[in-house]
């Protein structure tokens, strides 16, 4: 069995993360569930990692342009997991230690520097601790990690590997 070209693969990987922020709209449009700020940051993640699958599809570089592709894979799809996990590690805090709520992610990026807003956003809260969806018993953020994780070990192999 013969393993797919590179920019074949790479296009399945941004058609997968166009997938993912196809149900994140609907999740949020149809199931009106509100992204809270650490969702936003994943969505941002999910669509840099698509434009990084995007971009090395279009390009097909061989050689080192190919791991150059690879690194970024790496590099965003590891931002997102660790956002995700984050995020799930709020969820998963004992009532006692999660946060207050907070301002909403467009009122703390546009009235707060940017290291200050990321701090609030990273600090979570209460609205980043709710599990409002469910699948198979895993929250919405756990089910990014196991796709941009699945996404990012497969891009960087795809990237890596020889011709």
């Amino acid at each position: 069995m013969t393993i797919p070209n590179r920019r074949l693969l790479n296009l399945a990987g941004f058609f997968t993360c166009a997938g993912m922020m196809g149900f994140a709209l609907y999740a949020q449009h149809i199931l009106l569930l509100d992204p809270c700020p650490l969702c936003i940051i994943q969505r941002v993640a999910t669509i840099s990692l698509g434009l990084v699958f995007l971009l090395a599809a279009l390009h097909n570089p061989g050689g080192v342009g190919s791991k150059v592709y690879g690194v970024l894979v790496m590099i965003t799809a590891g931002f997102g997991v660790g956002v995700a996990s984050w995020h799930v590690r709020l969820q998963n805090l004992p009532a006692d230690d999660i946060p207050s709520c907070g301002p909403g992610f467009e009122y703390i990026v546009d009235n707060f520097p940017l290291s200050d807003a990321l701090g609030m956003i990273f600090k979570g809260s209460g609205e980043c601790a709710e599990v409002v969806w469910r699948l198979l018993g895993l929250s919405m953020p756990t089910w990014v990690i196991i796709g941009l994780g699945g996404l990012g070990i497969a891009g960087i192999y795809n990237n890596f590997r020889k011709a």
